[in-house]
C-alpha cells in the first residue's frame, strides 16, 4: 500500500524597507575634459555642513558635489514566518 505524506512548510514572508541613503565613493572624473579618465580617491561622502544648507551638499574630503558620489541605499529586511503551531502554550 502507497502512502502519501504531505509536508507542510512555511513560506517566510520578507518586507524590504529602505531605511537610510548614505553615499560612497566619488565617480567625479577630473580629467574628462582631456579625454582622460582620473580620479580622487575620496571613499565615502563627508558633508561640509549642516542638513539644509548650501554646505551639506558638498563633500569635505574631496569638495565635490554630492551628486558625484555612488548613492548606498540600506534596506532593512523583515522577515516574518507566521504562526508556530508547534509551541506550547
Amino acid at each position: 500500500m502507497k502512502r502519501l505524506l504531505i509536508v507542510r512548510r512555511y513560506e517566510p514572508i520578507v518586507r524590504f524597507s529602505c531605511c537610510s541613503v548614505r553615499y560612497g565613493e566619488c565617480r567625479h572624473n577630473h580629467a574628462a575634459s582631456t579625454g582622460g579618465y582620473a580620479i580622487d580617491g575620496c571613499r565615502e561622502f563627508i558633508a561640509e555642513g549642516e542638513e539644509g544648507t548650501g554646505g551639506a551638499l558638498k563633500c569635505a574630503a574631496c569638495g565635490c558635489h554630492r551628486s558625484f558620489h555612488r548613492r548606498v541605499q540600506v534596506y532593512e529586511v523583515a522577515w516574518d514566518y507566521g504562526s508556530d503551531t508547534s509551541s506550547s502554550e
